[in-house]
């Protein structure tokens, strides 16, 4: 191991005592590991389950202490076969409790075809009450109209809905769809947002990619989603905002902020922020999970390290984040 790596495991491991008073939440020295691209962390009671880009598998770890995340014993759940739509390019993962089971949604490319023409979401579920044990069942690509990646999935009242990064023209947007279950797609896509700002066309591609969902503490919704080119050090976090009571397929829903919530911090030596997700912590503070690069020109590379940050609301249901900070700099309240 490189000193580089040891020191990040170093500071993966360091937890600061919690504060004077019960429950007040714990601070956090990022990264949680040296490595871990498009980072997913999934709480179900007091159990954290995190997953992240492999390539080749899909992976858990399991723990109860996300400051020891480096030390948890990381379970492969899920090869590729050797061929078909789904046997190469496994990327970003996100594990999702719905309906008193476990579904991972990932992305994947076609054998002998890993180009974005090729490339979609696929879904596996499991029965078990632990998602690190029992049989994941294939349930199969999700039928989007167009090639894409990056999908995931969330409720408001009683409807389930579907967003992803499909592959349009030159572009790469951001489109919604309703779900019959956590499996099936019903109805039409419509396209939410594409990349018209111009922090959203950096490193040669015009990108919106990534999205997630976040329910505000007003009724609002929002989906978070990175812009640019992930080989950009511009690469960061966008939002979008959809008031109370509004129509997630409704495209006129959705207001994009014109400035990232979540940008490079070269002072504090963070690159790139971006493929983020967010859980909620046990006193009920809501936290966002994202990779970033310890350093400039380090491009799309499994030297993007897993960090996590609260996420912060203003008095209008609002969020905001902090400027992300950099190895050893304690990362919480």
């Amino acid at each position: 191991m490189s000193c580089w790596s040891a020191r990040l495991v170093l500071g993966a491991l360091l937890l600061h005592a919690a504060a004077a008073h019960a429950g007040e939440p714990a601070t956090f020295r990022n990264p949680l590991l040296p490595s871990g691209p498009d980072p997913w962390i999934a709480r179900d009671g007091g159990i954290y389950y995190y997953m992240g880009t492999h390539g080749d598998r899909l992976a858990i770890r399991k723990t109860r202490d996300l400051a020891r995340l480096a030390e948890a014993t990381e379970t492969t759940i899920w090869r590729p076969p050797a061929s078909g739509p789904n046997a190469q390019s496994i990327w970003a993962p996100e594990l999702h409790r719905i309906d008193g089971k476990w579904y991972v949604y990932y992305t994947a490319a076609a054998s002998g075809h890993d180009d974005d023409k090729h490339r979609g979401v696929f879904v596996l579920e499991n029965e078990n009450a632990d998602p690190t044990v029992g049989k994941w069942r294939d349930r199969g690509r999700l039928a989007t109209r167009h090639p894409g990646i990056d999908g995931t999935t969330f409720s408001v009242g009683d409807k389930r809905y579907f967003v992803y990064s499909p592959y349009v023209g030159p572009d790469s947007v951001l489109a919604i769809v309703a779900m019959s279950n956590p499996w099936t797609l019903a109805g039409e896509e419509t396209i939410i947002a594409r990349p018209d700002q111009a922090w959203e066309r950096q490193g040669g591609r015009q990108i919106l990619e990534g999205p997630e969902f976040l329910a505000g503490p007003k009724g609002d919704l929002f989906l978070s989603y990175s812009g640019s080119a992930c080989w950009s050090d511009d690469y960061a976090i966008g939002l979008l905002h959809a008031r109370p009571g509004s129509d997630p397929l409704d495209a006129a829903s959705w207001i994009k902020s014109p400035e990232p919530i979540l940008a490079k911090n070269p002072a504090g030596n963070v690159h790139a922020p971006g493929h983020n997700g967010f859980f909620d912590m046990p006193d009920g503070t809501t936290w966002i999970v994202y990779h970033a690069n310890p350093g400039p020109d380090m491009k799309c590379t499994a030297r993007r390290s897993p960090r996590i940050q609260p996420v912060n609301w203003r008095e209008d249901g609002t969020p905001w984040l902090d400027p992300p900070v950099g190895a050893g700099v304690p990362a919480g309240r």
